[in-house]
């Protein structure tokens, strides 16, 4: 017997690749509201409450008021910001630790986390928690990723023949240290202060590498590189859609890391650059897949209680 899922927003870009995602599975029977129906309340919720699971895929106050709309009648995973640091939600990245894992598959409410926030936690959640960084270092990251998870608007803008000359320049944003994603990013790494993060919206597709450096010189205690690229192989160890690379010697002086290597893939990858003294921690993901909807999918297979890659490799 399928399970009936609903998308409230499927016309999104999240929306429809968890719609690509899902679409020819034999477990899977989507419900589609017409398309005149999209914001009429009573419709909604009337798929929701025929739905065994329901992806909001909308803004922050839509995606409250989904939820009110929806009472206790279907499973909901929100991939909005709207409630990712509510502790009565389950957070969406099993692979951070067994307890994630096991709230995701029985809770009834599953936050979706953040592209830039899945790259980030990747790295500084094992860090924190495998005691390599204590939880008041002054973390710094930076990040460069494609202009899809901009949405719509931005995506027409940057496909467009008339673009704005600066698109076509990587261009930072979110300079006032204000980023939606900071909270969880604060949160579930276990940081007592809010990193400093430099997001950087490059002209290419899909794709983005989340990367934090690290100055050993700060810590209290010695670390090496060799030891935190093992670190995070044995906390990964178990991990189906997260690769932990060899730590590099000499091949790392002539290896470029590229953004969109991922592009359309479900999975992240982890790198560690750099030497004892100066350590560059590298996440390297799709932002519409693992950042996106496919841990979307994933969390949705575990809350189905099957295997969390179905579909997705």
């Amino acid at each position: 017997m399928s399970a009936k899922v609903y998308i409230d927003g499927q016309a999104g870009t999240t929306g429809l690749k968890i719609v690509d995602r899902l679409q020819n599975r034999e477990d899977i029977t989507l419900l589609k509201i017409a398309e005149e129906d999209r914001r009429n309340p009573e419709k909604r919720a009337e798929m929701m409450a025929e739905a065994d699971f329901t992806f909001l895929c909308l803004p922050d106050d839509a995606a409250r008021e989904a939820v009110t709309l929806a009472g206790d009648r279907t499973r909901i995973l929100d991939a909005s910001t709207a409630h990712r640091t509510n502790p009565d939600w389950a957070y969406g990245f099993p692979e951070l630790s067994p307890a994630f894992r096991e709230k995701i598959a029985s809770s009834r409410r599953t936050a979706v986390p953040g592209c830039y926030a899945s790259g980030f936690l990747s790295l500084m959640y094992p860090m924190v928690h495998n005691g390599l960084l204590p939880a008041d270092f002054p973390v710094f990251a930076y990040a460069t990723s494609g202009y899809s998870g901009a949405g719509k608007n931005a995506i027409a803008q940057y496909e467009s023949e008339d673009k704005p000359y600066e698109f076509g320049s990587p261009r930072q944003y979110a300079l006032a240290q204000q980023h939606k994603h900071l909270p969880e990013m604060q949160k579930f790494a276990g940081l007592t202060h809010p990193p400093m993060f430099n997001p950087i919206i490059c002209d290419y597709h899909s794709g983005m590498v989340v990367s934090i450096p690290v100055q050993t010189r700060m810590l209290d205690k010695k670390i090496t590189l060799q030891q935190v690229n093992e670190m995070f192989a044995a906390h990964y160890a178990e991990a189906k859609l997260v690769q932990v690379n060899p730590m590099m010697q000499e091949e790392q002086k002539s290896f470029f890391l590229a953004s969109n290597t991922l592009s359309g893939q479900n999975k992240l990858e982890i790198f560690t650059f750099g030497n004892d003294e100066q350590i560059l921690l590298c996440a390297r993901l799709d932002n519409l897949g693992k950042g996106a909807s496919g841990a979307a999918v994933q969390c949705l297979n575990i809350m189905m209680g099957i295997d969390e890659t179905t579909g997705l490799v």
